[in-house]
């Protein structure tokens, strides 16, 4: 059975990091896409970032480009969002999840995803 547990939100400043992971067990992910999405309050959940297992292919949604980046342990099946120069608008509740793909083109459906976190909750602000 396939596990995704999140940690590492808090309550950060305008300006400031936070290093996101996820811890997944229950199967091998070799042939899976690791996914980052984020749900604000009354808003719609939204792709954030992408993986691909074995490759380390990347996609990101435009506004995370060049702020936030996706990696992954292997030895530790540990997906991490590293998230620099955080903005209110980022302030979210943050889910990983994986699904069986080897690439991306299905990596900003989050409908597709057949596992999910918990979350963990991200706050910007002053």
């Amino acid at each position: 059975q396939v596990q995704l547990v999140e940690s590492g939100g808090g309550l950060v400043q305008p300006g400031g990091s936070l290093r996101l992971s996820c811890a997944a067990s229950g199967r091998t992910f070799s042939n899976y896409v690791m996914g980052w999405f984020r749900q604000a309050t009354g808003k719609e959940r939204e792709f954030v970032a992408a993986i691909t297992w074995s490759y380390g292919d990347t996609y990101y949604v435009d506004s995370a480009k060049g702020r936030f980046t996706i990696s992954r342990d292997n030895a530790r099946n540990t997906l991490y969002l590293q998230m620099n120069s955080l903005k209110p608008e980022d302030t979210a509740v943050y889910y990983c999840a994986t699904g069986p793909w080897t690439n991306t083109y299905y990596a900003t459906r989050g409908d597709k995803y057949p596992y999910w976190g918990q979350g963990t909750q991200v706050t910007v602000s002053s």
